[in-house]
């Protein structure tokens, strides 16, 4: 976020800020469950959207344009396609480093988007 702020401010830039939520089970084939579970689903897609409008919304409050988007699906897809809908110059993207295991499970979505993006990318260490 902080980097975002910096090339946004020095370059008078737009931001999106762009959520990836996994898609819905019945999306990836699997069964939806009881209706407690659709709704605990909704609401941790409501929290997660509308966190992404706060951030939005504190850039904008600070002069900067931005906008927050979530969408649902396969994230590496996801980043790419709406990257180039767009028009977006430069993806930033944060970097944590994982085990072993799980590399081996899931890889990294890092490594997945520079693999698949044509756009530059500015991968950012986060904290751990």
């Amino acid at each position: 976020m902080n980097e975002a702020h910096k090339l946004a401010s020095k370059f008078e830039a737009k931001v999106w800020f762009i959520h990836i939520a996994a898609p819905d089970p019945d999306f990836v084939g699997l069964k939806v469950g009881p209706q407690y579970i659709r709704d605990t689903r909704a609401e941790d897609l409501r929290k997660e959207h509308k966190m992404i409008q706060e951030y939005a919304d504190k850039f904008t409050k600070e002069g900067i344009a931005a906008d927050g988007l979530m969408v649902q699906g396969p994230t590496t897809d996801m980043i790419v396609n709406e990257a180039k809908k767009l028009n977006i110059d430069l993806i930033i993207t944060g970097y944590q480093e994982h085990n072993f295991f799980y590399k081996v499970l899931y890889g990294s979505v890092t490594n997945h988007i520079i693999k698949a993006s044509k756009i530059p990318i500015m991968v950012i260490p986060l904290d751990e």
